[in-house]
């Protein structure tokens, strides 16, 4: 018994006419009758009684029709799911992310995603770039955004784009009314920062940024959250510098001034990762890329 000769069952089940349903199934009447005998054969017992005038189900065929046509019904509809699991139409994809991107790039790449691919389930973690390869060599996310990139060689990635940092002030603060800024003369301003003796590259960056400018920055708070930082700059607890993608947070309570420092962003995921849906993520991803729609 195969699937074949369940289809031509029920086929001729339905039209109770061997010629009707042959050129219904594009075989000959002779062929479809030896589909039906065989499956007769192998159940051991008759679906159909024929005479010359003519065809109608016995008993069991009657049955049979209803239970094979439910059988037939979750066996297409299992298949259908596989070949979209197999396209990657379907599934779960888990994104790490930092909180830098989370009202810009990334929105901007879900959208996509979801407007090619609606049915894939898509799950955000935000991660800290320190903890962005034991996730992803641990199974936790299937790619994440990063400022860094990956140490382990079991991990691959590559740079969707590259932006520059900016002074980050209140709203009300002086320097919003300045022309130009240079770093350098703000060395009595108070900051609010992460902790620049963090390991991080995003930490080092940070670092070489004052070191350029010829001092220390006075730190009154430090926290490794960005949405915390903005919150104390609208409050006028001091300023920052950040990578300007965050000036997608707080737009009325804070100011982006751009400096010449840039900052990149890195996809990373596992190596030899065959996960279709990540692959059509990709696609999207460099779709965004290619034109330059990161900040449209």
């Amino acid at each position: 018994m195969n699937l074949q000769q369940i289809r031509y069952f029920l086929e001729l089940a339905d039209e109770l006419h061997f010629w009707k349903t042959s050129e219904k199934v594009f075989i000959t009447q002779s062929a479809l009758s030896r589909q039906i005998k065989s499956l007769e054969d192998e159940l051991g017992f008759r679906l159909f009684e024929r005479d010359k005038r003519n065809v109608r189900l016995t008993a069991a065929g009657e049955f049979l029709k209803s239970e094979f046509a439910k059988i037939l019904a979750d066996f297409e509809s299992a298949a259908r799911h596989a070949r979209q699991l197999a396209a990657g139409e379907t599934g779960t994809l888990r994104i790490g992310h930092p909180a830098s991107i989370t009202f810009s790039v990334l929105p901007r790449i879900l959208d996509g995603l979801a407007e090619k691919h609606p049915a894939v389930l898509v799950q955000m973690f935000e991660v800290d770039a320190v903890d962005v390869d034991a996730a992803l060599l641990a199974h936790r996310i299937d790619v994440a955004f990063n400022r860094e990139l990956p140490k382990s060689p079991e991990l691959a990635s590559k740079m969707l784009m590259t932006e520059n940092f900016a002074l980050v002030v209140a709203a009300a603060h002086p320097i919003n009314r300045a022309k130009n800024v240079d770093l350098s003369e703000l060395k009595e301003e108070w900051f609010v920062l992460p902790s620049l003796a963090g390991k991080s590259e995003h930490a080092a960056q940070l670092r070489a940024i004052f070191a350029d400018a010829g001092f220390a920055p006075r730190v009154r708070f430090e926290s490794d959250f960005g949405a915390t930082l903005l919150g104390l700059v609208a409050k006028g607890l001091g300023i920052s510098v950040m990578p300007f993608s965050y000036s997608h947070y707080l737009t009325e309570e804070v100011r982006f001034v751009p400096i010449p420092p840039t900052s990149s962003l890195y996809a990373t995921w596992r190596d030899g990762d065959n996960n279709a849906v990540l692959a059509n993520f990709f696609r999207v991803v460099d779709d965004f890329a290619a034109g330059q729609l990161f900040f449209k």
